[in-house]
């Protein structure tokens, strides 16, 4: 097969870094929930079998009940910092010709303040991210709080 610069086309940049994002927080999600689901009662199991449950009945009505506290917390997180990016990664992949698909708030911010000293745009920039942010996080720990009873505070 013929060699391909995947990282000089943009149409495979979102593609390249939502399978890098993926690969990234697997092992971490992994972690967090085989913990959550250490955590739900094996009685339980033992009940859904004997009332007749098959497998995945077990899994919708035993498991899934089970971890959502753990699931609702991750997603508050994610919410959190959903535009927060971070770039690191983005500034790993970068390069000129990939600008207009690959550029995010943050590696924005990098660029205009540190690679052209614009430093009170990017930092107005960057609060304004972080405002956004905050205000995604309230409001998803109130509408959390509302209708599961579980929050961050």
């Amino acid at each position: 097969m013929e060699r391909t610069a995947f990282m000089i086309y943009p149409q495979y940049f979102r593609g390249i870094y939502v399978a890098s994002g993926i690969w990234q927080f697997m092992g971490y999600g992994a972690i967090i929930y085989l913990a959550a689901l250490s955590s739900v009662d094996v009685q339980l199991y033992d009940a859904a079998v004997i009332d007749g449950c098959n497998r995945f009945q077990r899994v919708i009505h035993v498991t899934i009940p089970g971890i959502m506290p753990t699931i609702i917390i991750m997603m508050i997180l994610r919410i959190g910092s959903m535009m927060s990016v971070g770039f690191e990664k983005i500034i790993l992949l970068y390069n000129p010709s990939i600008y207009e698909t690959s550029d995010v708030i943050s590696s924005f911010v990098y660029r205009y303040g540190l690679l052209e000293g614009n430093y009170g745009y990017s930092t107005a920039v960057g609060l304004f991210n972080s405002v956004v942010n905050f205000t995604l996080l309230a409001i998803t720990n109130k509408l959390s709080e509302k209708f599961t009873e579980v929050s961050l505070w």
